[in-house]
C-alpha cells in the first residue's frame, strides 16, 4: 500500500513542477538561438586562404563557443520537456531526445573540422595544407545543411505533435512548427542537389516557419507555461 502511495508521487512529481519545466525548457529553446552570430563569425575561417593570413582566431572560436552552447541546448530542452510529453506519446517523446541529441552531434562534429582548420593556421602548415583546410570547410557546410535543416524538421515534427495533441500550448502555436516542417525539408532537399545555395536567401526562407515555431515557443514556455487544464489531463493518464 505505501509502496503504491510513493510510486503514485514519484509519477505525479514531474506534471506537479510543470511551470518550473517549462520555464527551463523555454530558457533552453531560446538558448538555442544564440549561435545565429556564427553565420558571420565564421565567414573568415572558411576562407580557403584563411590558413596563410596572419590575424587573430578570436572571432571563429567565439563563434564555437556559441555552437557548443547551442548544442547543448539542443539536448538539454528535450530531456527537460520528455516528462511531461512522455505522458502524450512516450515513443515520439523518445524520438525527440533522441534527434535533439543527433542534431547536437552535427553541431560538434562542425565544430571540430572548425577547430581543424584553426589548427592548421596556428601550425603554420603553409600552402600544401590549403586543399585539406578547403575539405574541412566543406565538410562544416555539410554537417550544418543535415543538422541544421534536416533534423530540425524531425524535431519540429514530432515536438509539434506533441504539443498539438496534448494542447499543452496554444494549437496555433504547435501548428506553425508542423506546418514548417514542410518548407525547410523542401529546402533541404533543394540545397541537397544544388538547386538552390547553401546560405542564400531562399534557404534562409525555408527555415523561418521553423525558426518563428522554436523561438514563439521559447518566449511562450518562458512567459506563459503549459495550460495547466492539459497538465491535469495528462496527469490523470495511467503512466
Amino acid at each position: 500500500m505505501n509502496e503504491g502511495i510513493v510510486e503514485s508521487m514519484n509519477t505525479a512529481s514531474p506534471l506537479a513542477n510543470h511551470r518550473k519545466i517549462s520555464l527551463i525548457a523555454g530558457i533552453f529553446y531560446l538558448l538555442t538561438f544564440i549561435s545565429v552570430p556564427t553565420l558571420s563569425l565564421y565567414d573568415a575561417a572558411k576562407d580557403s586562404g584563411y590558413i596563410l593570413r596572419d590575424g587573430s582566431d578570436t572571432s571563429a572560436l567565439i563563434a564555437v563557443v556559441l555552437e557548443l552552447v547551442m548544442a547543448l541546448a539542443c539536448i538539454a530542452s528535450a530531456v527537460t520537456l520528455y516528462p511531461i510529453l512522455k505522458r502524450q506519446n512516450q515513443s515520439m517523446a523518445l524520438g525527440l531526445v533522441a534527434s535533439r541529441v543527433l542534431e547536437a552531434g552535427t553541431i560538434f562534429a562542425g565544430v571540430a573540422f572548425i577547430l581543424g582548420i584553426v589548427a592548421l593556421r596556428r601550425a603554420e602548415a603553409g600552402e600544401d595544407a590549403l586543399p585539406v583546410s578547403q575539405a574541412l570547410s566543406m565538410l562544416y557546410d555539410r554537417m550544418v545543411l543535415i543538422g541544421q535543416s534536416l533534423l530540425p524538421a524531425v524535431n519540429d515534427v514530432l515536438l509539434g505533435l506533441l504539443l498539438y495533441q496534448s494542447r499543452l500550448v496554444p494549437r496555433w502555436l504547435s501548428g506553425v512548427g508542423i506546418i514548417g516542417v514542410l518548407p525547410l525539408v523542401i529546402g533541404f532537399a533543394a540545397m541537397l542537389f544544388d538547386v538552390i545555395e547553401q546560405g542564400s536567401a531562399l534557404a534562409g526562407l525555408a527555415a523561418v516557419l521553423v525558426a518563428l515555431f522554436e523561438i514563439g515557443l521559447g518566449i511562450w514556455l518562458v512567459a506563459k507555461g503549459f495550460d495547466t487544464q492539459s497538465v491535469a489531463e495528462l496527469a490523470s493518464r495511467s503512466q
